[in-house]
């Protein structure tokens, strides 16, 4: 039998997040994977804002990053266009495209700086209860172990297996959980370099196509859709569109990567005795952009420390653990509400509709690259938006 403190299931940024602070603040901590590469394949879009970064006092690395963005462009059925780049606005700080199979590795190198143990190829088949504790059944490296730790913080993405086994409610309901399919492609065209490009409507039923480029000739292709309201599996809409679009009709795939994304919220209860879930099992991702990663580890950060706080304490309760879900929700939870509406409300559009709005953006002057300044001038030219997202502003 293993003995640790605290376990981290998941090492995707915000179960390394977790393990770093939990570590940081005295406890002894294990982070492990079921996967044998750390941050491979990946399952995401790769873009982090610079702000986020900042919150989370982490210092940019040209390691890890490919690309810094120059500013975005929004596309709507028709092809009709809205820039938002410093040729057009005066940009504010916006981001980056990571490499996540090296941004990974480093957030689970520094969770291990702070005295985390890794262990990688090591999965979770079940936990049970053990008094004050959890006993989680692992095979790793080919072998089965158990490991009992008196808290265990569940990072394992939107699957939530560790959730479902500790008896908390799934996350998500099927409804809420968009389908994604991405490739990394090389030989496309790009008509701005460095520019997020975002493309709505019927190409992607309940989200939302991107090209998100990462030097040279290379980009993320990928969209998302919510599956109730699809007609088709994600990857025939993605393909139908990379044949189509002038950017990507000659590019060539050299990765394919899919998953799901949780996009309704963060669920009623994100802890019980003796456990703590973060990052895309908690629902901590922007509900309109299907971002996650600096929510994520902002989720992660603050179940390490309130791990590490229950550890010295001697007091692994759900009383006690509750600290967490009242930290997070202060943080996150009225971003990621704010960000409800506004995803309800594209979903009601139809094509001609988008096509209406993004005509009346060409004569509107934007100050900045913000969902807050896309919202606010979206009211201003659509009476439909003003009825249905006016309270926002």
């Amino acid at each position: 039998m293993i003995e640790t403190d605290v376990l981290v299931i998941g090492s995707g940024p915000a179960g390394s997040s977790a393990a770093k602070h939990a570590a940081l603040g005295g406890a002894k901590v294990i982070l492990m994977d079921k996967k044998s590469e750390i941050g491979a394949p990946k399952r995401c879009a790769e873009g982090i804002s610079k702000k986020g970064l900042a919150k989370l006092g982490i210092e940019p690395n040209p390691r890890w990053i490919t690309k810094e963005i120059d500013g975005i462009r929004l596309v709507s059925p028709d092809g009709t266009d809205v820039w938002m780049t410093e040729e057009e606005i005066e940009l504010p700080e916006a981001g980056y495209i990571l490499e996540r199979k090296v941004f990974d590795k480093y957030m689970a190198m520094d969770a291990a700086r702070a005295g985390a143990q890794i262990k990688i190829k090591t999965l979770a088949t079940g936990l049970r209860r053990d008094g004050d504790a959890f006993i989680v059944s692992v095979e790793s490296m080919g072998k089965k172990e158990e490991i009992r730790a008196k808290i265990v913080i569940g990072a394992d993405g939107p699957e939530c297996h560790v959730a479902r086994w500790a008896g908390l409610k799934p996350t998500t309901k099927a409804k809420e959980m968009e389908s994604g399919v991405q490739y990394e492609m090389v030989g496309l065209d790009f008509e701005r370099d460095g520019v997020l490009e975002f493309f709505f409507g019927s190409c992607a039923p309940g989200g939302y196509v991107w090209i998100f480029p990462k030097g040279d000739d290379i980009a993320n292709v990928g969209l998302a859709v919510l599956s109730h309201l699809a007609e088709k599996p994600a990857i025939e809409y993605l393909d139908e569109f990379i044949a189509k679009c002038p950017a990507t009709k000659n590019a060539q795939p050299v990765e394919l990567n899919v998953g799901g994304d949780p996009v309704g919220g963060m669920p009623k209860k994100m802890y019980d005795d003796n456990l703590l879930i973060c990052g895309d099992a908690a629902g901590q991702v922007n509900p309109l952009t299907g971002g996650g990663i600096s929510s994520g580890m902002t989720g992660g950060m603050y179940a390490g420390k309130v791990a590490a706080e229950a550890i010295a304490a001697g007091d692994c309760s759900k009383k006690f653990l509750k600290k967490y879900d009242e930290e997070v929700r202060k943080e996150l939870k009225s971003e990621i509400d704010k960000y409800k509406k506004p995803h309800e409300f594209l979903l009601s559009l139809s094509d001609e509709e988008l096509n209406d709005i993004a005509k009346a953006f060409q004569d509107v002057n934007f100050e900045k690259i913000s969902t807050t300044e896309l919202i606010k001038n979206l009211v201003k030219v659509s009476p439909k938006a003003l009825l249905k997202l006016g309270k926002l502003i």
